[in-house]
C-alpha cells in the first residue's frame, strides 16, 4: 500500500501546458487579417457584427470569474481518508510507500506535519499508513472513495473539512471500477450530488482532495477528453481532466461549476508519480450504478453473456468482407455460457444490443456489464455474412476468471512460411499441445506475423473459417484466398491469453 496513495495506473507522457484564453484574445478573433486590404474591405467585420462578437466574448469570460463560491459550497463534503495495513514480514514497501527519501527536506516536512512517509516495523510485520480522498454523498455518512485506497485496510479513518476525525466502515468495494463505499456513524454531514449530465469537453472542472496528505486542496482545469481507455479493465470509460491531481487525490471528487460531482479521481499519467496535467476520473453515471449496488448488497453483480471478444480492426473487416470496422468480434464463446446456449459462434460479430449499435468490443462489455443478471436482451449478430437477431438471457459475471496458461515446447517443424514470418508444426506432434490446430514454433521478428502479435506457442485453429491440422492446410488457404482476390485472411489463434482473430494482409504472405 502506498504511503500517499497514488492513482493505480501511472504512465509517462510529455507535459502539455494549458493556455488560458483571454477576453482580449477572443476579441482579436472577431476579424481576419489578409494582405492588401483596404478600409472598405469586406474582410473586416462591420461595427454591429464586431459589437455582437465582443458581447459574446464577454459572456464567455464572465463565467466563472473565480471559483471561491463553488469551493465554499462543495469543499465541506470532501474528506481525507487514512488507512492502516498490516504487511507481513518479508513484504517490502515499494517505492511509492515512501515518496520522499528518508531525511530529505520533503520527508522532514511531511513528518513534521504528522503525515508519515512510509511505514513502521512491528516485529514481523510492517504497519503501513496510506492516505487518499473521498466525499460524502448522504447526510447520514455514506461516502465514496477508491477501492485501491481502502483495499485490505485494517483500519479506516476519515477527517472531515472541519478537522473532526471519524472511524469508517467499508460497506463494499468493486475492483473492476475501482470504487468503494464507506460509512461514518453520525448525521447532518455536508454532502454533494452526483451529476445527472455528462460533462462536455472544455468544461471547467475542480478537483478537491488530499494530495500528499494536504487535505482540502483545490485545483482547477478543464475536461480534456471523454471515453478514455487506459487499459485498466473492460469497463474503461474515463473522463480525462487537466486539473492537477497527485498522490492522495485518489477517491476524491471532481466538480462542475454547478457544484455537482462529474467523476471520481482514480488515475494519472506521470513519469514521476506527480501531476503532469493528465488525470482520469470515473464518470458519475458509473459511480451511481456501482454505489447503489454496494449500498444495497455490499457487492456488485453484472450481466454476462460468456464470450471472448475483440475489436473489429480495418484489417479484420477486410478479411471478413465487412463494410465497416465496427462491432465486437466473438473470438470464442465459453462452454455452457448464455451466448453458447443462444447459438452464438466463434467468428460472429455482435453489432447491436436491443437495437442500439455496438461501436466496439469495449462498448459491448460496458453495456452488458451495466445490465442485471436475468435480463433478456436482443443481440444483432453477423453470422457468416448474414445478419440475424439472437435473444440471450444474461448470466452473472463470475467474480474471478480462470486464466489457463498453456506450456508448449519446441519441435522440428514440418514446414515453414518465410514470407509470413512463421514456422509451423502440427499440434499433435507437440509435447503438451492438445492435438488440434497448427503450432507456431518460431516467429521472424521482422515478419508480418510478428507485427500482428503472433508468438511462439500460439496455436492456429482455423484459417479463412476452415480448420487446419498441418502447415499445408494453412498454405492452401493462403493460396485460395489470393486466387479469390482477397487482400487479408482471417486466422483464429489460441494463446495463453485466450482465443482471438487476427487478419494478416496477403500482400506479404
Amino acid at each position: 500500500m502506498n504511503g500517499n496513495l497514488a492513482p493505480r495506473r501511472v504512465l509517462s507522457v510529455r507535459r502539455i501546458g494549458l493556455l488560458a484564453t483571454t477576453i482580449a484574445g477572443l476579441g482579436a478573433a472577431a476579424f481576419f487579417v489578409a494582405p492588401s486590404l483596404t478600409p472598405d474591405s469586406a474582410f473586416f467585420a462591420g461595427p454591429a457584427h464586431a459589437q455582437n462578437l465582443s458581447q459574446e466574448a464577454q459572456k464567455l469570460g464572465q463565467r466563472p470569474a473565480g471559483f471561491a463560491d463553488i469551493v465554499a459550497k462543495v469543499k465541506p463534503a470532501v474528506i481525507s481518508v487514512r488507512v492502516k495495513i498490516d504487511k507481513p514480514a518479508g513484504v517490502s514497501l515499494n517505492e511509492d510507500d515512501a515518496p520522499f527519501p528518508p531525511g530529505s527536506p520533503m520527508d522532514r516536512f511531511f513528518r513534521r506535519f504528522g503525515m508519515p512517509n512510509g511505514g513502521e516495523g512491528n516485529g514481523g510485520h510492517h504497519m503501513v499508513t496510506g492516505q487518499g480522498s473521498g466525499f460524502f454523498i448522504t447526510a447520514d455518512g455514506y461516502a465514496v472513495t477508491n477501492n485501491h485506497v481502502v483495499q485490505d485496510a485494517e483500519n479506516v479513518q476519515v477527517t472531515a473539512d472541519d478537522g473532526k476525525t471519524y472511524t469508517a466502515k467499508v460497506i463494499g468495494t468493486d475492483s473492476r471500477t475501482d470504487l468503494a463505499l464507506i460509512k461514518v456513524d453520525g448525521k447532518d454531514f455536508p454532502f454533494v450530488k452526483l451529476s445527472d449530465n455528462a460533462p462536455r469537453i472544455g468544461d471547467w472542472v475542480l478537483a478537491v482532495g488530499n494530495p500528499f496528505g494536504l487535505g482540502g486542496t483545490v485545483t482547477a482545469g478543464i475536461v480534456s477528453a471523454r471515453g478514455r481507455d487506459i487499459g485498466a479493465g473492460p469497463y474503461d470509460d474515463f473522463i480525462q481532466i487537466d486539473a492537477p491531481v497527485n498522490k492522495g487525490n485518489s477517491g476524491g471528487p471532481s466538480f462542475d461549476v454547478e457544484g455537482n460531482v462529474i467523476g471520481v479521481n482514480t488515475a494519472i499519467f506521470s513519469p514521476s508519480g506527480g501531476s503532469v496535467g493528465i488525470a482520469f476520473d470515473i464518470p458519475a453515471d458509473t459511480v451511481k450504478n456501482v454505489v447503489a449496488q454496494l449500498r444495497d448488497k455490499g457487492t456488485v453483480t453484472r450481466g454476462w453473456i460468456g464470450v471472448q471478444i475483440q475489436p473489429v480492426t480495418s484489417e479484420i473487416a477486410e478479411g471478413m468482407g465487412l463494410k465497416k470496422a465496427s462491432g465486437a468480434l466473438v473470438s470464442e464463446p465459453q462452454a455452457n455460457s448464455p451466448a453458447a446456449k443462444a447459438g452464438i459462434e466463434s467468428g460472429d460479430v455482435i453489432i447491436s444490443v436491443d437495437g442500439n449499435a455496438v461501436n466496439d468490443a469495449r462498448d459491448l462489455a460496458r453495456r452488458i456489464g451495466t445490465m442485471a443478471p436475468g435480463t433478456s436482451v436482443k443481440l444483432g449478430v453477423l453470422h457468416q455474412g448474414q445478419e440475424k437477431t439472437v435473444t440471450v438471457t444474461l448470466g452473472t459475471l463470475p467474480n474471478e476468471k480462470a486464466a489457463a496458461n498453456q506450456e508448449k515446447s519446441g519441435a522440428t517443424p514440418d514446414n515453414d512460411m518465410p514470407k509470413l514470418g512463421l514456422t509451423l508444426a502440427p499440434s499433435n506432434k507437440m509435447s503438451g499441445a492438445e492435438g488440434s490446430g497448427v503450432v507456431v514454433t518460431a516467429v521472424d521478428p521482422s515478419g508480418v506475423a510478428a507485427d500482428h502479435g503472433f508468438q511462439v506457442g500460439d496455436v492456429i485453429l482455423d484459417v479463412g473459417g476452415k480448420s487446419v491440422a498441418n502447415p499445408s492446410d494453412v498454405r492452401k488457404q493462403l493460396a485460395d484466398a489470393r486466387k479469390e482476390g482477397k487482400r487479408a485472411l482471417m486466422f483464429r489463434v489460441k494463446s495463453g491469453e485466450g482465443t482471438r482473430f487476427v487478419a494478416l494482409p496477403l500482400g506479404n504472405a
